[in-house]
């Protein structure tokens, strides 16, 4: 039994909600709450009860004793890591950090500290199929005062990339130079959908629009050659939203990688990604965390953001493709911490992650909650294709 008077961990819930996301809720013995996220695309549902089974041990533990929880989720088992585990543990950092932030009534990134920075920058999502298309928009994105894009090179890709498709990947990249000019930026993502010889063939077509990084050019299964795309551009590489610990994201800064891109819902939350950052450093690369995700998610990006150095840019997903049925701001109680400025984030102020969310717009959401599952795509031949 706990001692009396003593401050634990009273309940642990995973909570999914629309569109893709998996929401965690930690409450404590004295009625504080936490929030954290563990969306993992296509599992919430698995994530859900790993979640779960972790609470069996959280449960009566000391809330404020972060590191050594991450430490036993992570490795007191035998089998250890991969998405579905990294997820779950990401989503209960989160939390305990936002519980951390708010019993001291201070933002994380005090926690971790201080802020080295007042704003930062983020970009937006962009879909089209032909350049038209791009064009409009990302002068949608520019409307908002958003002054970075990313946009998907193409969709399906056949193995070896033909003429037609390398040459419609390079009018949709060139329609958003049009549009943006040379002020603003716009990365390339190749999705893993390309393999590393037809990404080595785009590269130099792309060169002269200067993209402002190409990312994931080879599935992370495969990130033993990425080197070999590394040596072949001068466009800045980045990868690992598909990476989940600083061992696995140790082998693509040795390949010379100029941006890592952790997930704060996959790679061991707010604590293992500060370390990730810390890694890219001293391999003199950025950091550009990966999250097409909720409104925890992001606000947990962006406390690492403001107390690291080497962090480049920030994604977020308002009012990207994917959200359906629900937005990543109908969770919040007050959307003005999550508000663009300038295209950039103001430095959140508000205790532990820095938002409110709506705990009754969640529960109503759970209720209603149907699995999502990525499309499966396939080749002319009905062989299976990279999504």
């Amino acid at each position: 039994m706990p001692d009396e008077g003593r401050i634990t961990i009273a309940r642990v819930e995973a909570l999914p909600v629309a569109p893709r996301w998996l929401f965690v809720r930690i409450e404590t013995s004295d009625g504080l709450v936490g929030w954290g996220e563990a969306s993992l695309e296509g599992y919430a549902d698995v994530v859900a009860a790993a979640v779960e089974q972790f609470a069996g041990y959280l449960v009566g533990k000391d809330p404020m004793r972060i590191e050594d929880h991450w430490q036993v989720l992570t490795k007191s088992q035998f089998y250890r890591g991969g998405p579905v585990l990294s997820s779950a543990v990401s989503g209960i950092d989160q939390a305990l950090w936002d519980l951390a932030g708010r019993r001291a009534g201070v933002p994380v990134h005090e926690l971790l500290g201080g802020a080295v920075r007042d704003r930062i920058r983020a970009y937006g999502w962009v879909g089209g199929d032909d350049p038209s298309q791009v064009a409009d928009h990302i002068s949608a994105q520019v409307e908002v005062g958003l002054t970075a894009v990313k946009m998907n090179a193409s969709g399906r890709m056949s193995r070896n990339g033909s003429v037609a498709e390398l040459d419609g990947v390079v009018a949709r990249v060139a329609s958003a130079r049009e549009v943006l000019g040379p002020d603003r930026d716009v990365a390339v993502d190749l999705h893993g959908r390309f393999t590393l010889a037809t990404a080595r063939r785009l590269a130099p077509l792309l060169e002269p629009l200067h993209p402002f990084f190409l990312e994931e050019p080879v599935v992370p299964e495969n990130t033993h050659v990425i080197e070999r795309m590394v040596d072949t551009t001068s466009i800045p590489i980045a990868t690992g939203e598909r990476l989940y610990s600083r061992q696995e994201f140790l082998p693509v800064l040795r390949a010379g990688v100029a941006i890592v891109q952790p997930d704060l819902s996959h790679a061991g939350g707010i604590s293992e990604v500060r370390r990730i950052a810390a890694l890219a450093e001293a391999h003199d690369a950025m950091i550009a965390p990966h999250c097409p995700l909720g409104p925890i998610a992001l606000a947990a990006c962006l406390q690492v953001a403001f107390t690291t150095p080497n962090h480049l840019i920030q994604e977020q997903s308002i009012g990207i493709h994917y959200n359906k049925g629900a937005e990543v701001l109908d969770y919040v109680m007050d959307t003005e911490p999550l508000k663009f400025v300038d295209g950039c984030f103001e430095r959140l102020t508000g205790p532990g992650l820095g938002i409110e969310i709506d705990e009754s717009a969640v529960r109503d959401a759970a209720r209603r909650w149907k699995t999502w599952q990525n499309p499966i795509w396939r080749h002319a031949d009905g062989s299976l294709a990279e999504w």
